[in-house]
C-alpha cells in the first residue's frame, strides 16, 4: 500500500476530493493532512472524512526535523494541494519525485511565489489569455519549476470573469489531479 500525505493551506476542496477518490483504493490510501495554518477548513475536511490530521509551524517545517520525520515515518508520496509554503531542500532531498503540485495554470506561465488562487485567474483575464488550464509538475527546489508531468488546457471566452475561469480550473482539478496521482504513484512502484 502506498501512503500520501497531502500538504494544504486553504479550503481543502482538492484536499477532500483526493481523500474520496481514494478511500476505497486497495493500493493507495490517504493517511495524512498536514496544514501550515492552524484553522485551515481542509482540517475540519480530513476529520469529517476521519482522516488523520495537524498542523505546524515554520521552524518545525524549515529548521527542526519534526515535519520530515514525521512524513519519513507516515507517506511514500507527498501531494500539495493548495500548500503555499516553499518546499526545503532536505524534504525534497527525501522524497526524490515523490513530490506532487498542481498549479492553476499552464505552467511556465503564471507560476513563481505568489501565483496561487485568484491571483493567477486575475492576472490570466487581465491580460486576456486565449488560453488556460492547470499543470500537474514535481516539486523541487524552485516554485513551480519542477518536470511537469501532465497539462490540462481550455479556452478563454472573452466573457470570462476570474470567478469563471477559477471554476473551470476547479472542474479540471477535481477531474484529473486524482487520476494523474494514480497514475504516477502506479508507474513508480513497478
Amino acid at each position: 500500500m502506498k501512503r500520501i500525505a497531502i500538504l494544504a493551506s486553504g479550503s481543502g476542496t482538492n484536499a477532500e476530493n483526493l481523500i474520496n477518490y481514494f478511500k476505497n483504493n486497495e493500493e493507495i490510501s490517504v493517511v495524512l493532512v498536514l496544514s501550515n495554518k492552524k484553522d485551515a477548513k481542509v482540517l475540519e475536511r480530513a476529520t469529517r472524512l476521519k482522516t488523520p490530521n495537524s498542523t505546524f509551524d515554520r521552524n518545525d517545517f524549515m529548521v527542526t526535523d519534526e515535519v520530515l520525520s514525521l512524513l519519513k515515518e507516515k507517506a511514500d508520496f507527498l501531494i500539495l494541494a493548495g500548500f503555499l509554503w516553499k518546499i526545503p531542500a532536505k524534504i525534497i532531498e527525501a522524497f526524490p519525485n515523490k513530490i506532487i503540485n498542481i498549479h492553476p495554470a499552464l505552467l511556465p506561465k503564471y507560476g513563481g511565489k505568489g501565483m496561487y488562487g485568484m491571483h493567477v485567474h486575475n492576472a490570466v483575464v487581465e491580460n486576456k489569455e486565449k488560453e488556460t488550464g492547470i499543470t500537474i509538475h514535481y516539486v523541487n527546489e524552485n516554485y513551480d519549476e519542477g518536470a511537469i508531468i501532465f497539462q490540462k488546457s481550455f479556452k478563454v471566452l472573452e466573457s470570462d470573469t476570474s470567478e469563471d475561469v477559477a471554476q473551470k480550473i476547479h472542474q479540471l482539478e477535481y477531474e484529473y489531479f486524482p487520476k494523474v496521482i494514480e497514475n504516477v504513484i502506479l508507474e513508480n512502484g513497478r
